[in-house]
């Protein structure tokens, strides 16, 4: 499977969340992803390989995921792999615990407030989130799965399209970990 996505930097979100209501888009639900733990490889740098290693808990609910490097292009796409880690390992504890085991070593965690939103479009069902992330900001993001890496172009005019509609035109193509690092990072600097 491949996971499609464009984030968007809101900096109106009231705004924002009227041209949902406008578009047709309907609230579906609200999680917290209180603890994405995010690893770095012993022998890799995911960095460079634009790979991700986490583990997430929506709500409580433990799950690992894969995320591949990234296909070239604007909007990003790559092959993802996400299981539940439940009922066995109730908190992500014990997966956690065998990453570091195995010499994977925990990098930072990311804390966000998710509302999903439904949206009927002719080609079918897409993701459309609106995150409050701590310490970053607010962002939309437009998801799209794809069966096969030929369907990736067709995911991403559709993520084009929904975008254009929602006048939405600050793509940040970086992950929220990679903010999240830069802006701690930023934040140690003007310390000094």
């Amino acid at each position: 499977m491949f996971e499609v996505e464009a984030k968007y930097a809101i900096s109106d979100l009231p705004a924002f969340r009227r041209q949902l209501q406008e578009l047709g888009a309907e609230p579906v639900g609200s999680v917290e992803q209180h603890a994405d733990t995010y690893f770095a490889h012993p022998c890799r740098d995911f960095v460079a390989s634009k790979e991700a290693l986490r583990v997430r808990r929506i709500d409580g609910r433990p799950l690992v995921t894969y995320k591949g490097p990234k296909l070239p292009g604007a909007i990003k796409a790559r092959r993802e792999l996400e299981w539940d880690l439940s009922p066995g390992d109730t908190t992500g504890d014990q997966m956690m615990e065998l990453l570091r085991s195995l010499g994977f070593q925990s990098v930072a965690e990311v804390r966000k407030q998710r509302q999903n939103y439904g949206l009927a479009t002719p080609q079918g069902p897409l993701g459309l989130t609106v995150d409050e992330v701590e310490s970053i900001g607010n962002y939309a993001e437009i998801e799209v799965l794809a069966d096969e890496q030929e369907g990736v172009a067709a995911a991403r005019q559709r993520i084009e399209a929904i975008a254009g509609r929602l006048r939405l035109s600050n793509l940040e193509p970086r992950s929220y970990l990679a903010l999240l690092l830069e802006h701690f990072s930023k934040d140690s600097c003007e310390k000094r």
